[in-house]
């Protein structure tokens, strides 16, 4: 049977659209005063940009470049000898 796929689509339910007041009745009904917060969320768990951080220890052990690695001029990482592609430029494989 073929279908035409330009007729108007008719279901079996054609009520109209709810008013704005019933929806904001509605709205009013479903919504609960009380938030919920989790006991894990608290205030020492966010950091704020530009927080005092002054009293914060590294925890990563930072090593000085090597003699066998080069500071690529593009993206600034720290790579191998081996991923030099130019030399004049000093730029890593991924940048060239």
């Amino acid at each position: 049977m073929a279908t035409d796929y330009d007729a108007p689509r008719v279901t079996e339910s054609d009520e109209p659209d709810p008013s704005l007041e019933q929806l904001t009745a509605s709205r009013k009904d479903t919504q609960s005063p009380v938030v919920d917060v989790e006991d894990t969320d608290t205030a020492e768990s966010f950091e704020l940009p530009g927080a005092d951080l002054s009293g914060e220890e590294f925890t990563v052990r930072v090593i000085p470049k090597q003699s066998d690695e080069f500071t690529c001029t593009s993206c600034f990482l720290v790579h191998h000898r081996s991923r030099l592609a130019d030399t004049a430029q000093q730029l890593c494989r991924d940048c060239a």
